[in-house]
């Protein structure tokens, strides 16, 4: 087996019919399409089966990384692609995601050029930028698409679709479950790095994504508990305590962005900081994983991290040059203390 496509559901009805179609057409003799569908109630593995897939597994809600996980298991490929429901991949887009990986280079992951479906000449996500202080966000995101015509190495992948050898998400041991949704495709490109691995966008798998901008108490919680789980389990002991300075100040830029989102945020914060607690043997057991897979320094791992904060997937540009002002300056004195140079 080849490529083994792996696509989690939940009411993903108005989707999926897309989604499939546009895989079907890509798949060769040898690859096969694993749907997971965590629980629908609005018919979508019905559908999935209508194509006479090989695999439509069913199971409950166990969010994006354990649904993930559950059809990386079952998948015989040498390649996985993982593809959120709601994307559609154009022409040649299958094969361009799987090209870096073939071999045995250090390029282990792959991402696509993720455009809006809506307005297909604008970039959702080429990849993922990672700021120092473990804050994640769209690369390239809402600039033209043309402006990223060129593959390069990235700090991590966007979830909504990308590639990796099936060999080397068994070594890291997949995604990390009790991230449930949210930054689990961050983390799992930073332990790749860990272990000596390579991330490259694949600016020639262009994928469409009916991306649709949302942010709720739940999804807030999950991004901010998520963060601070990744920085615990990935980052060294020393690189962890010479970060604090930067680590401290995210706090400050978080804390504050939740004030401002109104009363429902006020108290994300403080959930975060009492389920980190609750799970801090669970957080020294993956620590310990992770930490098992070190084969770069943290130095070359964060080599490439960011120092600016793109604040204006957040905010508005006004809000977001005046952070710029105030924060970069700062973040680049802790990098340079903590690990040396950087964006």
């Amino acid at each position: 087996m080849n490529i083994s496509v792996i696509v989690v559901t939940y009411n993903s009805r108005a989707y999926i019919r897309r989604c499939i179609e546009s895989i079907l057409g890509q798949l060769g003799r040898d690859d096969e399409l694993i749907v997971v569908d965590c629980g629908s109630t609005d018919g979508t593995p019905e559908v999935a089966e209508s194509y006479g897939l090989a695999q439509v597994i069913r199971t409950t809600n166990r969010g994006y990384a354990g649904g993930n996980n559950l059809g990386a298991a079952a998948a015989q490929g040498a390649y996985l692609v993982f593809l959120n429901p709601d994307t559609h991949l154009r022409p040649g887009a299958l094969a361009a995601l799987v090209a870096p990986l073939r071999g045995d280079g250090p390029d282990a992951l792959s991402t696509a050029c993720v455009v809006h479906m809506r307005q297909p000449s604008v970039v959702n996500a080429c990849g993922n930028t990672l700021h120092i202080a473990g804050l994640a966000y769209c690369r390239g995101a809402n600039q033209q698409a043309a402006l990223y015509r060129a593959s390069a190495e990235v700090d991590a992948v966007s979830g909504a679709a990308f590639g990796v050898r099936r060999a080397v998400f068994a070594q890291l041991g997949g995604f990390d479950e009790q991230f449930f949704m949210y930054v689990e495709d961050t983390d799992l490109s930073w332990r790749a790095r860990l272990a000596g691995y390579r991330v490259r966008y694949a600016a020639d798998a262009v994928v469409e994504h009916d991306y649709r901008v949302s942010y709720s108490p739940r999804k807030a919680f999950y991004l901010d508990h998520n963060r601070h789980i990744m920085l615990l389990k990935n980052l060294g002991r020393r690189a962890y305590l010479r970060l604090l300075p930067a680590l401290l100040a995210a706090e400050v830029i978080t804390w504050g962005y939740m004030l401002m989102q109104g009363p429902r945020f006020w108290l994300v914060k403080p959930q975060v900081y009492a389920a980190l607690l609750a799970e801090r043997r669970s957080i020294r057991a993956r620590r310990r994983a992770a930490q098992a897979l070190r084969q770069a320094p943290d130095h070359a791992v964060m080599a490439g991290f960011a120092v600016h904060l793109d604040f204006q997937q957040l905010a508005g540009a006004a809000i977001s040059r005046a952070a710029a002002a105030v924060f970069d300056p700062f973040f680049s004195a802790a990098r340079r203390m903590a690990i040396g140079g950087g964006r």
